[in-house]
């Protein structure tokens, strides 16, 4: 029977726990990443929907089931009673937070006006406004008879693919419903305001 070397037998241990505790920080990055973003979803709620205002809530069971099936995993009390104190959110109404209060900007048109695009706001989680523009410019330049509202979604899909490590076929083989984990829906519509529109949504 062969003596067992306990420098070997350390050095695994030690290895293990290093791989234990990496994993434990990336964890608790990750949680404080999303408890950040819940505290920016919280203070945007606290502005738009000041006092439940009626009139900004959704009424309809049936909208609100549909919304509440497809809201983000702490974004629900059971789970986010679950968390640790410092990852918890004050909830502000009750969900769903949909308002009918449109977001509207004025623009008075210029010569230098070339494009509009009207989208969700899917669109502006992997863009910038400048992005998005300078994207649709040079497409169009490149593929004058393409579909910039199409190249604008599968920008996206790239974008969300690349920022959770996969590619993008791995991505579109994920169902529908399960893949809105990793992006929102977008939906964008291209208009040149010399006279042409393209429509795409995903």
């Amino acid at each position: 029977m062969e003596a067992l070397n306990p420098d070997l037998d350390m050095d695994a241990a030690d290895d293990d726990a290093v791989k234990e505790l990496d994993e434990m920080k990336k964890r608790l990055k990750e949680m404080e990443d999303e408890a950040a973003a819940l505290r920016e979803m919280q203070a945007k709620v606290e502005k738009e929907m000041p006092a439940q205002d009626p009139a900004s809530i959704a009424a309809n069971q049936a909208g609100k089931e549909e919304v509440d099936a497809q809201s983000v995993f702490v974004g629900n009390p059971k789970w986010n009673d679950a968390l640790l104190e410092m990852f918890r959110i004050d909830y502000i109404g009750t969900s769903p937070y949909i308002t009918c209060s449109p977001s509207l900007c004025h623009h008075k048109l210029t010569s230098r006006d070339k494009i509009l695009i009207l989208s969700s706001d899917g669109l502006y989680e992997y863009f910038s406004n400048q992005e998005a523009i300078f994207e649709v410019e040079s497409f169009i330049s490149a593929f004058p008879e393409g579909d910039p509202a199409q190249h604008l979604i599968q920008e996206v899909l790239l974008r969300a693919a690349n920022k959770f490590g996969m590619d993008f076929h791995e991505l579109l083989e994920i169902p529908q419903g399960d893949r809105r984990r990793y992006h929102d829906d977008v939906s964008v519509i291209v208009i040149s305001l010399g006279g042409r529109i393209w429509r795409s949504s995903m």
